[in-house]
């Protein structure tokens, strides 16, 4: 007697929150950061923690939230600093327009499910 024994791999659980809706979740972060600072470093962490394991399209959307944060962080310390000189303030204008663009701009594509086209890039992408 012969016994077959049905061993399959164990399947993979559904993620609770969809790749696209995560990569979404991070630009909303983004934007409750001008409130409270805090929500975009989670969302950066979100970022940082799935760039490597996501397809294509989603790759490129989470390298440009990575970017955008950390640009934004250069912006914001060299805006400060120098505002007491009074020259930071117009730094600080423009990391807001300039984020706003970004989060603005991600959030659009990544809707319509559109990669960004240059996620290294230092302005708009």
């Amino acid at each position: 007697m012969t016994m077959t024994s049905d061993i399959r791999p164990p399947a993979l659980p559904r993620p609770i929150v969809s790749d696209v809706a995560l990569a979404m979740s991070v630009y909303v972060l983004y934007g409750i950061g001008y409130f409270t600072g805090i929500s975009a470093l989670i969302g950066v962490v979100i970022a940082h923690v799935k760039v490597e394991d996501a397809d294509p399209v989603l790759r490129s959307h989470y390298q440009f939230q990575i970017r955008t944060f950390w640009i934004g962080f250069l912006y914001i310390t060299i805006g400060f600093a120098l505002s007491l000189v009074l020259i930071g303030i117009p730094i600080l204008i423009w990391w807001f327009v300039w984020s706003l663009i970004r989060i603005v701009k991600g959030i659009i594509a990544a809707n319509e499910q559109r990669p960004i086209a240059n996620p290294r890039s230092w302005l708009f992408g």
